[in-house]
């Protein structure tokens, strides 16, 4: 059975979604993408609901992208975070650097 991978799109002025698996063996293909989405200035909006799966290299990725976004002046939100990410941003204490917000409860 062929493993899933992970995209980056654009939905619109400011905003992306994340869809697929965010772990080892994809985010590497998920580094540079971001960087042409980059508006000139304000906020991107990043939406993980999409996500199906994220380990640690997943949250790794976030970090990169949040530093990414800051040396260009800009602010990055990351929305709809599988409950997955958030409770690996909370035990690493990254939730406290990274502007997750949650999936909404089901």
């Amino acid at each position: 059975m062929a493993r899933e991978g992970s995209a980056i799109q654009a939905r619109g002025e400011g905003e992306v979604a994340v869809t697929g698996l965010l772990e080892f063996a994809t985010v590497t293909a998920l580094l540079g993408p971001l960087e042409a989405l980059l508006p000139a200035q304000g906020t991107l909006r990043v939406d993980l609901g999409g996500v199906s799966h994220a380990d640690s290299a997943g949250l790794a990725l976030l970090v990169h992208w949040l530093r990414l976004a800051r040396r260009r002046g800009l602010e990055l939100e990351f929305h709809q975070a599988p409950a997955q990410l958030m409770d690996m941003a909370r035990l690493s204490r990254l939730d406290r650097i990274l502007p997750l917000q949650p999936a909404a409860a089901p």
